[in-house]
Parts: structure tokens; sequence; C-alpha cells
């Protein structure tokens, strides 16, 4: 491997034994960070366990993102959780400048805000899953735990019970609705 790919394979930094494959201003320790006592995202304990999870095996994908106007995290609350979860000492940090408190807010709520508005392809999903549930691989680093991926599985299967109905074999019938027209 030449020293081009050996850069390109390695982390960009270690932040407390967790490589750190994002971009990153710096890395700052965590008792330095501020949530915002605004921040409209409340963030369930099952929630940061599992992204404290996927930071463990997957390293830091995303920093956190923090004002250089208030020094408030902007960005990344649940990211945050998770690093004290994971009692690390020190987290990537991308500091972002803000023109004004406006500007500030307006992008706390769009970032969560946008990702709402995406709509999943629940079938592509769920190929995925099945591609990737070899036996060799944790299926919760994906974001779903064993129980979403159940019910993901069994979505789209189609009882034997609620089969179609074969419309030929219902033209040799001797019933019909009389306000629908069904026949059976």
């Amino acid at each position: 491997m030449n020293e081009t790919e050996q850069r390109a394979t390695a982390p960009k930094a270690i932040a407390s034994t967790i490589p750190v494959w994002c971009s990153h201003s710096k890395l700052e320790d965590i008792v330095n960070l501020v949530p915002n006592p605004r921040n409209p995202n409340k963030h369930p304990d099952n929630q940061i366990a599992m992204l404290a999870k996927i930071i463990r095996h997957q390293g830091w994908r995303n920093p956190i993102v923090v004002s250089d106007r208030s020094g408030f995290i902007v960005k990344g609350h649940a990211r945050f959780q998770a690093a004290r979860v994971l009692q690390v000492e020190q987290v990537p940090v991308d500091v972002q400048h803000y023109e004004n408190e406006a500007m500030e807010y307006a992008d706390l709520i769009a970032d969560n805000r946008i990702a709402e508005l995406a709509e999943p392809d629940m079938g592509e999903i769920k190929d995925l899953l099945q591609e990737l549930d070899t036996g060799a691989f944790d299926m919760e680093l994906t974001g779903f735990d064993f129980k979403a991926q159940e019910e993901l599985m069994t979505q789209f299967h189609v009882p034997d019970d609620n089969k179609p109905v074969d419309e030929e074999a219902m033209k040799e019938t001797e019933h019909e609705c009389p306000k629908c027209g069904f026949r059976w």
C-alpha cells in the first residue's frame, strides 16, 4: 500500500481511542461543550445507546457543530450525549460562524427538520439489510434493532390467506353480490 492509499484508509485523528473519519476543526474536551438550552429535539435513551454503539464501532463519521457566536452546540446534541455514555474525553468539533442568533437557531431547527422530510424507501432498506445480514456483521450498526428489523422483514410478506384472487376462477361462479357485483 502506497502513502496515498494509507492516508485514505487511515482516520484523520483519534479522539479518546475512537477513530475520527470526518472533517473537523479540532478535537475538543467534552467538558467544554455546552448543549443549546433551547434545542427542541429530545433524544430517548435507546436512541443514544444505539448511537453510542455505532460511534464505538464505526468511529466518528460526523462532528459536533459548535457556534463561534454563542459557544453552544448547534448540531450533534445526540452525538454529544452518546459521547457522554461512551465516557470519552474528546470529540471532533466543527466550529462554524453564524451571523446572528436567528441564523444559528434556523440551522439548529433545519438540521433536524430536513432529515424528517426524507421518505425512506423501506423496500430498498429491506433489500440492503438482507444483503448485510450474513451473520458476520452486527446488524444494529445500521440503526435498526432486532425488533425493527423483524418488523421490516415481515412488513412486505403476504400471508397465504391474503393472496390475490384468481379472477378467472371467479368467472365460473354461481353467486353475485347485488350491491357491488362481486362474484364468488
